[in-house]
């Protein structure tokens, strides 16, 4: 049977239409709701106020992409539900489609890529150690023999295991599942110390009743971009969420976003973390991609 070039054209135009559909944008077109995944304690990306309602860097990132979706889809309205997640939740959370887009601090590496995706990164971060403002811990060294502390299912625990291993410090690393309860232990000594992404230990400690009772110590142990994770299986929500945060940056929007969270008051005890962009995040904005070499 003779099928016309033109037809064929056009039929392999709507393959490649059907092939862009994903299972998000197909179920948000049909009056369905955004599902955001936040975090309760990583200040100031992800966490919760006093009223206990989702706030942070991330989570205003992530409502600006939802009005862009909303606009792109060509929809009235567009309902957003909020689900928490865990450091080690997050990751099940949105390749189960359990949730649409996570909103914290979470790193883009090569590995995570093989079940999720990620947009362009808001943040460059790297770890670093919070201990007791009395210690003489100034390093990683330091804490050999000792009780290190970090969050479950973070390539901060992964990053320290490793040094670990190769260095063969005989730390005891200890794994707990949310940064409160690695800071509480520090507290109350239960372990020497919490490796985790400096930005998060400088908003720990900002929300403390006493700040400082604890500080920031070492160099850098990794360098990592945080980014916004949405299903690997939807390239239609990737495209609509990678173009609107490249718009942002163009825009500046994402720089006064950035200004309210980390050079101005937040809550729960509006107090500023004043903390500038560091030159990592500010050369990746210069030509903002998806692709990171990590």
């Amino acid at each position: 049977m003779f099928i016309p070039k033109r037809m064929a054209a056009l039929g392999l135009s709507m393959l490649c239409l059907v092939a862009h559909a994903g299972p998000v944008t197909e179920r948000l077109k049909q009056g369905g709701k955004l599902v955001i995944a936040h975090r309760e304690s990583s200040v100031p990306f992800s966490y919760l106020d006093a009223d206990k309602k989702p706030v942070g860097y991330a989570v205003d990132l992530c409502l600006r992409l939802s009005d862009a979706i909303r606009k792109k889809l060509d929809l009235k309205t567009l309902p957003v539900d909020f689900k928490s997640v865990t450091p080690s939740t997050r990751m099940s959370v949105i390749a189960a489609h359990e949730a649409d887009l996570e909103c914290g601090s979470t790193t883009n590496n090569a590995e995570r890529r093989q079940q999720v995706a990620f947009t362009v990164p808001h943040y460059i971060v790297g770890a670093r150690y919070l201990v007791r403002a009395d210690s003489t811990i100034d390093s990683l060294p330091g804490f050999e023999n000792k009780k290190l502390v970090s969050t479950k299912g973070t390539t901060s625990l992964k990053a320290v295991v490793a040094a670990n291993r190769e260095r063969l410090m005989h730390i005891e690393i200890l794994e707990v599942p949310d940064h409160a309860k690695a800071v509480d232990m520090v507290l109350k000594g239960e372990a020497d110390g919490f490796v985790m992404d400096d930005v998060l230990l400088y908003g720990l400690i900002s929300g403390l009743p006493d700040p400082s009772l604890l500080k920031v110590v070492g160099k850098f142990l990794t360098i990592e971009p945080l980014a916004i994770m949405l299903p690997k299986d939807d390239p239609e929500l990737k495209k609509i969420v990678d173009d609107e945060m490249k718009r942002l940056i163009a825009s500046r929007e994402a720089h006064a976003i950035y200004e309210r969270w980390f050079m101005k008051p937040i809550p729960p005890r509006n107090v500023a973390l004043n903390q500038p962009m560091n030159y990592f995040l500010k050369d990746f904005w210069k030509y903002p991609t998806d692709q990171v070499p990590f």
